[in-house]
């Protein structure tokens, strides 16, 4: 079994920031992320991590940067222990494959989603109100139907708790005109163009949500990108709408606490071997898949 990695410990550099899952250090003008195997669902960190899954996070980010260099600029500054700076060296072990050192950008206080499928909580809505985000959607479509032109429908970015969805006017009053304008056409441009690479291969990706931060004035990818934490990926073969969809995601740590006496609170139950088992299976096949 692949050891698991739930918190970095780097005692001589300055951590900022410990997140659901990464781990951010600052090393003066520049970042270290640090994605360790935490998972947490139902907005609770579990006890015990999946092993690998911060590699496996990590290489699919780093997968779509790469392919999105020509829509937008992305944080990364090296990936690879030996070109970070020498006081992290002694860390490789750690670090290697799981981090990032990256540019200090301000990120956006939004999340920036695109959904090219009806699911999750707009599927809610659109069977309440036929519309997802306010943005009306054609009559007739169900569970899971394909958005031919896909959608933007960012939300709030709550330190804790859910994020709430706003409309595209809303976004507008947050982050001014221009800048909602900007993210959204990059939000929807990446999105398209990783569509359609995974379609290639047999995936669908129904919706994403990925940060966008501004640096030295201009708007960068940052955090992770296009990864089964950040969207829902569907198989081709198995899709069939007006149902729910198996997803390469959290879903089977989801349905499994969903069968507990659990109140959705810290602290959360530690899973089990198979579910841990299972769920680490998924991740490495989803890699594969996408990066083959």
């Amino acid at each position: 079994m692949v050891e698991v990695l739930i918190e970095s410990d780097l005692k001589d550099v300055k951590l900022i920031k410990r997140g659901k899952v990464r781990d951010v250090y600052e090393l003066d003008d520049y970042l270290l992320i640090v994605t360790t195997d935490r998972i947490s669902a139902f907005d609770v960190v579990l006890p015990n991590g999946i092993p690998g899954k911060g590699n496996v996070l990590t290489r699919i980010s780093i997968f779509w940067f790469n392919h999105m260099k020509d829509i937008i600029e992305n944080h990364i500054i090296a990936t690879d222990v030996k070109n970070y700076p020498k006081i992290l060296h002694k860390y490789k072990d750690m670090l290697e494959g799981r981090s990032m050192l990256v540019r200090k950008a301000k990120p956006l206080p939004i999340e920036c989603i695109v959904r090219g499928y009806l699911s999750g909580s707009g599927w809610k809505e659109y069977n309440e109100k036929g519309t997802v985000c306010g943005i009306k959607l054609p009559a007739g479509l169900v569970e899971s139907s394909r958005i031919d032109e896909p959608i933007f429908t960012p939300s709030t970015k709550a330190e804790q708790g859910h994020d709430i969805n706003i409309s595209f006017n809303e976004t507008k009053k947050i982050v001014g005109n221009s800048v909602a304008e900007r993210a959204r056409d990059i939000a929807l441009n990446v999105y398209k163009r990783a569509r359609s690479i995974a379609e290639k291969k047999g995936i669908i990706i129904a919706d994403t949500k990925m940060e966008i931060g501004s640096y030295n004035n201009e708007l960068i990818l940052i955090d992770e990108l296009l990864t089964p934490d950040s969207s829902r990926f569907w198989s081709i073969k198995d899709y069939k709408p007006g149902r729910g969809q198996d997803s390469f995601d959290k879903q089977i740590v989801r349905d499994y606490l969903l069968t507990l006496d659990w109140d959705m609170k810290y602290p959360g139950p530690k899973l089990p071997d198979d579910i841990v088992r299972k769920m680490a299976e998924r991740y490495r096949e989803i890699l594969k898949i996408l990066t083959k």
